[in-house]
């Protein structure tokens, strides 16, 4: 069986996140979410998120390409999960390109980076929240 891991916050699933777990499922028959923890978020990242930790394991748990979620405490424990969990491939989306690449000396893991959906992005999804920037449909053609 090839085993797959990635890791993120996934906060305000979107289809660029599904997209990246579909595409990850496909290189393996196995995939492992190691998601942020609201700890590690707020401690090491500086970053709030919308859904608690809970929420989030619930929300990636219910898609069909998730086929165990676990805890992301920290950034060094990347190449303990590899070994433990007997990942073939370690995925993550191509902003961390070069990144992470020391894994597969230090691992039998091949590292692969993944184009992300271009148009989509939670940090997108929160400006336009926030500033007022979503028209919908039915809004434009009132305006009209």
């Amino acid at each position: 069986m090839k085993r797959v891991i990635t890791y993120g916050t996934f906060d305000m699933l979107h289809y660029g996140h599904i997209n990246l777990l579909r595409r990850a499922k496909e290189m393996g028959d196995y995939l492992i979410v190691a998601l942020s923890t609201d700890e590690f978020n707020w401690d090491s990242k500086n970053k709030k998120t919308y859904f608690t930790y809970e929420q989030r394991k619930q929300l990636l748990e219910a898609l069909r390409y998730v086929d165990l979620v676990i805890p992301e405490e920290g950034w060094g424990q990347k190449v303990s999960d590899i070994k433990l969990y007997k990942v073939d491939t370690f995925v993550m989306g191509d902003d961390w390109k070069g990144q992470f690449d020391y894994l597969e000396d230090e691992t039998d893991a091949e590292v692969v980076y993944l184009g992300r959906t271009p148009e989509i992005s939670t940090t997108q999804i929160k400006k336009d929240l926030t500033g007022g920037n979503l028209i919908t449909e039915h809004e434009s053609v009132i305006e009209k």
